[in-house]
């Protein structure tokens, strides 16, 4: 059974391009898609995926807050913070997310997908 994933980003060029690469790997299914944090945490409730791929800065509900939240309703299920600001992220502290990747390097996020979601 494929791995479900929910992804969630302001930008839905981006969001398109993190699902063309997620279904061309026949392990990985892209369960949900949202557009800020709050509908995330919304989908996440309905769809409980197994990995979660979000950006930091988004409208409504930015990608820590609903990081926070999604980790106290789903403690097991990673998240990889996919964002422009990679560099000042990685120097927050007590982050609730398994990996930062910058969105100019997608070969490292699916090194990530497949190391925090294997099949």
């Amino acid at each position: 059974m494929p791995k479900r994933v929910l992804v969630v980003d302001d930008n839905p060029m981006i969001r398109h391009l993190i699902c063309r690469m997620l279904e061309e790997q026949a392990d990985y299914k892209v369960c949900a898609e949202a557009a800020n944090g709050a509908e995330a945490i919304d989908l996440a409730k309905k769809e409980i995926p197994d990995l979660i791929i979000m950006d930091l800065s988004m409208a409504v509900m930015n990608g820590i807050d609903a990081a926070h939240e999604l980790k106290k309703l789903f403690p097991h299920v990673p998240i990889i913070l996919f964002t422009q600001h990679a560099d000042m992220a990685a120097h927050l502290s007590d982050l609730p997310v398994d990996r930062i990747v910058s969105k100019n390097d997608s070969a490292t996020l699916m090194r990530f997908v497949y190391a925090l979601a294997p099949v």
